[in-house]
C-alpha cells in the first residue's frame, strides 16, 4: 500500500509499504476514505519522536475490509469512523469512560509511565516510541479493539462530516462537557481551529447565552461566527480580558476552554537556546480571565512541563481546572447522531482536498 511517511525533520514522502494484517482477534483492517491533516502533526514533522518510515495521520473515516474472529459490531463493507486514540474498552478507566487513560491501548506503556507517571492510551499516527500506532495517511490501517474504537457512520452523514468525529469533534465537545457548560453561561474559547470551532458550537447547543472565540486568523474567526454562532475577538487588536469582563457582567466567563493545543506553549529563541520550559500563554490568559469559582478546561497536546503557570490565581479564585485528551467512545455515537440530524456540521473544517500522492503538500 501507499502511505505518507516521516523521512527526517521537515521531510515527508509517500512510500510503498506492506499492507497491514490482523494481529489480534479484536482487530479490523480499514480502507481509508478520508484522513485529516492536523496541527498536532507539526511537532512530529519537526522530528519530535518518529522514526524514519513511520506513518502520520490520526483522524480518519473508511470502509471495513477484514475483521478478526472476535469482532462483533462490524463486518466487511461497513463505513466507519475510527477514534484517533486506541482504548481496550474493558480496563478500570475505560469502564468509567476515561478512554484516553486506557491501561491497555499503548504499544509501549513504559513510555507513557516515564513521561506522565502512568501509561495512557496510544494514538494513530504517533511514534511507536510514544506508544502509538501506524497512522491514517495510508490506503489501509489496522484498527485494534475495533468494537471499541470504530463506529458505523449513519447513511445521511457524508465522509467529510463524519471525518471530524474521529478526533476534533469529540475533543471540542469534551471541552464544553468537562467545563460543565449550563444554560445562561458565558463561555470563552481560545483557538478557532477545528477543536475550538466544535467547542464553541457545543457550548451553544448546551445552552450557553454567549460564546466568545479568541484567535488572530480572520478566516477562522469568520467561520466561528457563521458556523458556531459565536462572538469573536482578535487578540492582536483588543484587550481580551477587558472584553470578556465587559461581555459577562464584569465577572469574567463562567467556563474558559483552551483549544489552542501545542502552539499555546510558545517559546522565544532565548528559551529554545537555554532549554527553558515553554510558557502556556493561552492557559495563563484563561486562568486570569475566568470568573471566580469558574472552570478552565485545557485540551490538546501540551508539553510535559510549562513555566509561569499562575497557580496562585487558581487557588485564590477557587477555579476548577480540567484537562484531557479526548475520550472518543464516550462522545462519538452522540456526535454522529447530531451530525445525522444536522445539528452539528463539520464538513466546512475540511478546507482542502488532496489525493494521497500529494499528501506532503498538506503540511507546507
Amino acid at each position: 500500500m501507499r502511505a505518507l511517511c516521516w523521512m527526517g525533520a521537515g521531510e515527508l514522502a509517500v512510500r510503498q509499504l506492506p499492507d497491514p494484517e490482523l494481529r489480534n482477534a479484536h482487530d479490523a483492517i480499514v480502507r481509508v476514505r478520508r484522513s485529516a491533516a492536523c496541527a498536532a502533526d507539526l511537532a512530529l514533522l519537526a522530528g519530535r519522536g518518529p522514526a524514519v518510515g513511520e506513518v502520520l495521520g490520526h483522524e480518519f473515516v473508511g470502509e471495513v475490509v477484514e475483521v478478526g474472529p472476535e469482532v462483533r459490531r462490524h463486518r466487511a463493507g461497513d463505513r466507519v469512523v475510527v477514534c484517533s486514540s486506541v482504548s481496550c474498552g474493558s480496563c478500570w478507566y475505560c469502564r468509567r469512560e476515561l478512554h484516553s487513560c486506557c491501561d491497555n491501548g499503548s504499544t509501549d506503556p513504559a513510555a507513557g509511565e516515564a513521561a506522565w507517571g502512568h501509561p495512557v492510551a496510544g494514538c494513530f499516527g504517533q511514534p511507536r516510541s510514544q506508544g502509538g500506532f501506524a497512522g491514517s495517511h495510508a490506503e489501509y490501517v489496522r484498527v485494534p479493539y475495533a468494537d471499541v474504537g470504530a463506529f458505523a457512520v449513519p447513511e445521511p452523514v457524508s465522509d467529510d462530516r463524519a471525518l471530524f468525529a474521529s478526533d476534533a469533534a469529540p475533543a471540542g465537545w469534551m471541552g464544553a462537557d468537562l467545563g460543565g457548560v449550563r444554560p445562561g453561561d458565558v463561555v470563552a474559547v481560545w483557538g478557532a481551529g477545528a477543536v475550538g470551532q466544535v467547542a464553541a458550537r457545543a457550548a451553544r447547543l448546551l445552552g450557553a447565552e454567549r460564546v466568545v472565540v479568541v484567535d488572530r486568523h480572520p478566516d477562522r474567526l469568520r467561520a466561528a461566527e457563521r458556523h458556531a454562532g459565536a462572538e469573536t475577538l482578535d487578540y492582536r487588536r483588543v484587550d481580551v480580558a477587558a472584553e470578556l469582563r465587559e461581555r459577562s457582567g464584569g465577572r469574567g466567563p463562567d467556563v474558559c476552554v483552551d483549544a489552542v493545543g501545542t502552539p499555546a506553549a510558545t517559546r522565544s529563541l532565548g528559551d529554545r537556546l537555554t532549554g527553558a520550559a515553554p510558557r502556556p500563554v493561552a492557559v495563563r490568559e484563561a486562568v486570569h480571565a475566568c470568573r471566580k469559582g469558574g472552570s478552565v478546561v485545557v485540551l490538546g497536546a501540551h508539553p510535559g512541563v510549562v513555566d509561569t503557570f499562575p497557580l496562585g490565581a487558581v487557588t485564590a479564585k477557587g477555579l476548577t481546572i480540567r484537562g484531557a485528551r479526548q475520550h472518543g467512545p464516550r462522545y462519538i455515537p452522540m456526535l454522529l447522531d447530531r451530525m445525522a440530524r444536522d445539528e452539528l456540521r463539520t464538513e466546512y473544517l475540511a478546507t482542502h482536498h488532496l489525493p494521497l500522492d500529494r499528501a506532503p503538500e498538506a503540511y507546507t
